[in-house]
């Protein structure tokens, strides 16, 4: 729903002056206390005040200041009922003085009243105050009518700029710390992103390696309970210290990746199928540089994919096709299926459960299932 712009109040920000350029500050106090000499020496000298007269003056500039005060405290707070109550003890004060023959103090306070008014109240109360303390300066004033009618205006026109000029002021401010807070929110989603990456890396590089080192060991362990010969453990604490040193390559290549130190993805996947006899890969497409996510993770996915190969379809042959299109880039792997004979297994499928999930974050899909022959995994990334 709108807010209704005769109700509406304005803002904190701009009513607390926040913001403002030290010089500007400065000048508006600078001014301030210069008329406020120039005031009290008129007042105080060009009058015929005696004794305890002088004395009630004092008292009734005190009075005025703490008003003053209390006016700029409470529309700072957008309290109306005391807002309303201390402007009219100012306007009171102003007949006061007019009445003690303090001509200038009570033009100074009608004034002061109606541009305040004007800046610092909704408009619903603004009107009337501005309107009842131009209609006692226009009262007392000795001008002609077209004088007088040209200077009310004038102070209502003041009054009206300078609520424009602090609500431009305001919201120039509560902009600006919309920035900042948006600033500070992308920073830390851009630290969160960046944790949920390595973590990601972490887990795709030592999970699977310590898992089958761990498969391994605890097999070379019942083999030594049941008193296995020598060459059966010994084969076992040897597969176990490969995926040790196949981990280690990997992560190496992780902290490469994460410093943006990554090789080119043709020649990572051309040293990738050369580990293996029946593999081959093939590139097409126009070759360019990709984000270093999308990268990572068509390199995850390959080697994913020639991992399950090994474990469940040993000694078929693995054809990888990598295929850079205009939006995306396509990683397809297949392979012919396991050999007759061969015993396969299918796994917990937690690799494949990665690779999707590494492929959603980055809004594209992993497709993985039986093809003709064997098991295909394709992979799409838009770049």
């Amino acid at each position: 729903m709108t807010e209704n712009v005769w109700l509406r109040w304005p803002s904190r920000e701009a009513l607390s002056r926040a913001g403002l350029p030290g010089v500007r500050r400065a000048l508006a106090w600078g001014t301030r206390l210069v008329a406020l000499g120039v005031l009290l020496g008129v007042t105080f000298t060009d009058s015929d005040l005696h004794g305890w007269e002088i004395a009630w003056a004092a008292l009734g500039a005190v009075v005025c200041g703490l008003g003053i005060r209390g006016f700029w405290n409470t529309t700072l707070e957008h309290r109306l009922l005391p807002s309303a109550l201390l402007l009219a003890l100012l306007l009171a004060l102003a007949v006061l003085a007019q009445g003690a023959g303090l001509r200038a103090a009570a033009v100074v306070l009608w004034c002061g009243c109606a541009i305040s008014a004007m800046e610092r109240l909704p408009l619903v109360a603004a009107l009337p105050a501005t309107s009842v303390a131009l209609g006692a300066y226009a009262a007392v004033d000795r001008g002609g009518w077209p004088t007088v009618l040209a200077t009310t205006a004038g102070l209502a026109l003041a009054g009206y700029v300078l609520r424009l000029d602090a609500e431009a002021r305001g919201n120039a401010q509560r902009l600006l710390a919309q920035e900042r807070a948006a600033r500070v929110a992308e920073a830390e989603s851009a630290a969160l992103a960046e944790r949920a990456r390595i973590a990601r890396e972490i887990h795709d590089v030592l999970a699977h390696s310590l898992s089958a080192q761990l498969v391994h060991l605890e097999a070379a362990r019942l083999l030594i309970e049941r008193g296995a010969g020598r060459d059966q453990i010994l084969d076992r604490v040897v597969a176990a210290r490969g995926m040790a040193r196949e981990g280690l390559a990997e992560t190496r290549q992780a902290l490469s990746a994460l410093r943006g130190e990554m090789t080119p993805l043709e020649e990572f996947l051309s040293e990738l199928v050369a580990e293996s006899e029946n593999a081959e890969v093939t590139v097409t497409g126009e070759r360019r540089p990709l984000p270093a996510e999308a990268s990572q993770a068509v390199r995850r996915v390959a080697q994913e994919a020639l991992t399950n190969v090994r474990k469940h379809a040993p000694g078929a042959d693995v054809r990888i096709r990598l295929e850079y299109g205009e939006h995306e880039v396509t990683l397809d792997v297949r392979d012919s299926g396991a050999p007759p004979g061969e015993f396969t297994h299918s796994g917990a499928g937690y690799g494949l459960l990665g690779m999707r999930e590494r492929a959603e974050l980055l809004g594209g899909s992993l497709e993985a299932g039986p093809g003709e022959e064997g098991f295909v995994v394709t992979l799409r990334v838009p770049v």
